[in-house]
């Protein structure tokens, strides 16, 4: 299922520090339903590391599946974390002695975008834009063009799909959706059907940016990890 990872630890950090890198791989993986390539390197002096601190980690990884969200690539950077190094040592166990924030991006190909919004987890989300910005569900398929997500519903047997592009951007935190619509045909639509939506979001993830090029979506923003 996963492939071998490459992990880093700061030069001289000794086996305690091995086994507190793989602690963390194994911890992440456990937090995944995939990750299909791991590279992870831990921040911070030996004795600092040994005290169960670190100043931060970096990872990349590939591959990733998420509570069902699929992920073509991942970038982090934490703030410095707090670990039990004694629960560690004794089970091998990564455990968190408080919540940290992250920073980074990740990225969605247009694939795993519609193999994601497929899924039970997340399928009315799909159904809910495609009603919000198409006027019909469910949502058949989606693809990325340049700078614009193309959302497409089936109509009647026969028909051609109805099909409309889509802008994507970072508003107060979360991802907003807003359909490119002729003027003429954007200027009859009443207030009420606006066709812009905002997706709803994690209360601990913040969006700050969002941009799609080279047929993938990339997120930028921060997120906080609880214990």
């Amino acid at each position: 299922m996963d492939s071998t990872p490459a992990a880093g630890t700061p030069e001289g950090g000794g086996p305690v520090l091995g086994l507190l890198s793989r602690g963390l791989e194994l911890w992440l993986r456990q937090q995944c339903d995939t990750i299909e390539a791991l590279e992870i390197q831990l921040e911070g002096s030996a004795a600092q590391l040994l005290r169960g601190r670190l100043e931060g980690v970096r990872l990349k990884a590939r591959g990733v599946v998420f509570q069902r969200l699929e992920f073509e690539q991942v970038e982090l950077r934490s703030d410095p974390i707090q670990v039990r190094i004694g629960a560690l040592l004794r089970s091998r166990s990564f455990q968190l002695e408080e919540a940290f924030t992250i920073r980074g991006l990740v990225v969605f190909s247009a694939a795993g975008l519609r193999r994601t919004l497929g899924t039970p987890q997340w399928h009315e989300l799909g159904d809910q834009v495609a009603e919000e910005l198409l006027g019909i569900s469910p949502l058949g398929d989606l693809r990325i063009e340049e700078d614009r997500l193309i959302l497409q519903a089936n109509l009647a047997p026969g028909d051609p799909p109805l099909e409309r592009a889509v802008r994507v951007r970072a508003v107060e935190g979360t991802l907003e959706l807003r359909s490119e619509l002729p003027e003429a045909s954007e200027a009859e639509l009443p207030p009420s059907e606006a066709s812009s939506l905002r997706l709803p979001m994690d209360p601990n993830v913040q969006l700050e940016r969002a941009a799609l090029g080279g047929g993938l979506l990339e997120l930028h923003g921060g997120a906080r990890v609880l214990p």
